[in-house]
């Protein structure tokens, strides 16, 4: 017999992303018209430890679908990654009366939502991370803007970069991910591409490149650098050296985390949100809302978790035919 759920529980954990409010909004608000109570759990499994949980109304989620970050907030826990902190976790969602967990985080977040799980808290797992490196999803909450965050800022350092005849290293945010480069690389127009999953860190390959470019007559050259690479600085320094072009490094760092999160952020936030308040209600636990093959749809968190994700070669060999 399902789990009967009264009272749903909602954490953010791990990295903020642009519509983890739009999801938040959407439980407390789906599961409000299912007849549950809502309490939030700020700061992740942080706060669920020092019992920094609170009770959520609809008001209390007005007026935030439309901005980033998280108003729970986020932080990281090593004590909830223990055996000690995960079964301190489960006795303090039964002594709040909290039946179901609801995670918007990344694959480290749903680490902790499965041991719940097994704990006897009921837990759905919602992909939140603007890396888009969970592997069950085509979708993570907040890629979508912080993709186009860091793609405007490149077209405007290309403005610049054009007018002074440089060469201008831009890193954007993917420490073990390439998604947001690749995806900015191709839809900025950059010469060139430097993803974690690919770089074999030959840099006299792109002086080269640099150097067959301006014989051609081109006046900049835009490599779009991922986080997971890095030491763009140090880069733009032995490129200059070697090529005699001027070279600058831009780090666009946390601006992509931030800001409003686009109709499609909120919409699939929302849509992803109010999904796993469905599937509490149903008694399911331990699984990962995700969005496949133009559907949102659920897997099993040790399935997820088990699963891996690459770069889509396609996309990676024709972005280099792209910027000849």
């Amino acid at each position: 017999m399902a789990k009967e759920i009264n009272t749903i529980g909602v954490l953010t954990s791990g990295g903020d992303a642009p519509g983890m409010n739009a999801a938040i909004r959407a439980v407390v608000r789906e599961a409000i018209a299912k007849g549950k109570k809502v309490k939030g759990i700020k700061r992740g499994y942080a706060g669920l430890l020092q019992e920094e949980i609170i009770d959520m109304e609809a008001k209390d989620v007005s007026d935030i679908i439309q901005r980033g970050g998280t108003i729970l907030q986020t932080a990281r826990c090593m004590e909830f990654t223990t055996p000690e902190g995960q079964q301190k976790g489960a006795e303090i969602c039964r002594k709040h009366g909290i039946d179901g967990v609801i995670v918007i985080g990344g694959d480290g977040s749903f680490k902790g939502a499965q041991k719940l799980a097994g704990l006897g808290i009921n837990t759905i797992g919602l992909p939140g991370t603007i890396d888009l490196d969970i592997a069950c999803t085509e979708y993570t909450i907040g890629f979508d803007t912080a993709v186009n965050t860091a793609m405007e800022a490149i077209d405007k350092v290309r403005d610049t970069s054009t007018s002074h005849e440089r060469c201008s290293i831009i890193e954007v945010m993917g420490r073990g991910a390439g998604y947001i480069a690749l995806w900015c690389g191709i839809a900025n127009g950059a010469e060139d591409i430097l993803l974690p999953e690919k770089y074999d860190y030959d840099e006299q390959k792109l002086v080269n490149h640099i150097i067959e470019n301006r014989k051609k007559g081109k006046q900049h050259h835009i490599i779009v650098n991922a986080e997971g690479i890095g030491h763009s600085a140090s880069m733009a320094k032995r490129i200059e050296a070697a090529t005699g072009v001027e070279t600058r490094a831009t780090i666009l760092g946390h601006m992509q985390r931030g800001g409003n999160p686009t109709c499609k952020d909120r919409v699939y936030a929302s849509t992803m949100g109010a999904m796993a308040v469905d599937l509490l209600c149903e008694g399911k636990s331990n699984r990962v809302v995700g969005y496949r093959h133009g559907d949102f749809v659920d897997f099993d968190i040790d399935e997820a978790l088990a699963m891996t994700k690459e770069i889509p070669e396609y996309q990676y060999e024709i972005s280099k035919n792209l910027s000849l």
